[in-house]
């Protein structure tokens, strides 16, 4: 299993240029987590596979919240209603 840490970081490559193409910052966490769990492989980590993708997902929730804090909501993302339609 310690020989398919590239199949990882592949994946992080592949999820980062995808990211270059749509518009947000939707894979950026998901390259992350691959890349992250490419690189603990390579330093010796030795777990199975649903623990690896536990670990990569955690790893992608904790980037996008941090993206999500630092760049906040783009204009016009969020819609406040000021008066209710019912109301007329």
């Amino acid at each position: 299993m310690a020989s398919i840490w590239w199949v990882w970081m592949a994946a992080g490559v592949a999820l980062a240029i995808l990211e270059l193409l749509a518009p947000g910052y939707v894979f950026v966490g998901f390259a992350a987590g691959a890349f992250m769990v490419g690189a603990a492989i390579w330093m010796g980590l030795s777990l199975s596979l649903p623990w690896l993708l536990l670990i990569a997902g955690a790893i992608a929730l904790v980037v996008w919240l941090a993206l999500r804090a630092v760049l906040g909501v783009r204009k016009g993302q969020v819609k406040i209603w000021d008066r209710d339609i019912n109301e007329d």
